[in-house]
């Protein structure tokens, strides 16, 4: 089975048609293998889903071996945005496609990733027609709270993560994100990590999992 954007596929463990499928997207300069690591922990607690772990559609601007949703480098907030839009059909391409292929509805499919694939997943997400289940974000932030204010289609509940220390992305993006979507009454659990910088701790790994395990079977 193929996607449009180049991935890694972790089929059910249980060897049956999926119920459910999770996309994880990964952080700027990375790849679908550097995520496949979580979706490979989850795996195993989720033996009828199946895991998509997708290469960001453009090679990274920063680094020749790993991969970007959009570039970041010395961009101002306007072209950011614009990039993200392109970005943005990529992964709801993606989306159809799992849905489609795997006979899934929306609702069984659960988007998320780490920094910039949680960006794009934020973005992607609130503004699908088709609602999908939920959204997980780590270490992430909203890319443009005004374009994103202006265009909220479906409401999928949300979990943002992220650490206390983090010098890539503040924490303060967390707060941010946090306070849009509570203003505009979705459902939003987070969490701040003590002494963790920008990466997914264990704990991290673990909540991840509790809130898949609760959207699917809810």
């Amino acid at each position: 089975m193929s996607y449009s954007l180049n991935t890694i596929i972790l089929e059910p463990l249980s060897k049956k048609k999926p119920k459910s499928a999770v996309i994880l997207c990964h952080g700027y300069g990375g790849d679908g293998k550097d995520i496949s690591i979580l979706a490979n922990y989850w795996r195993a607690h989720l033996p009828d889903t199946i895991f998509i772990c997708p290469d960001g559609p453009e090679q990274c601007t920063a680094s020749s071996s790993g991969f970007q949703w959009f570039d970041l480098i010395d961009q101002a907030p306007d072209q950011v945005l614009s990039k993200s839009l392109i970005a943005e059909n990529k992964l709801n391409q993606l989306i159809d496609e799992v849905k489609d292929k795997n006979n899934l509805s929306a609702n069984q499919i659960i988007i998320g990733g780490f920094s910039q694939g949680c960006m794009i997943s934020l973005q992607t997400g609130i503004k699908r027609k088709d609602k999908i289940n939920s959204i997980i974000g780590y270490s992430g932030r909203i890319i443009d709270i005004e374009h994103l204010g202006k265009n909220i289609i479906s409401k999928p509940n949300i979990i943002l993560m992220h650490g206390d220390i983090d010098q890539v992305v503040s924490v303060n993006s967390l707060l941010e994100a946090k306070d849009f979507f509570t203003k505009n009454n979705y459902k939003i659990e987070s969490k701040i990590f003590k002494n963790c910088e920008h990466r997914i701790p264990t704990e991290g790994s673990s909540l991840g999992l509790q809130f898949i395990k609760k959207q699917f079977n809810s």
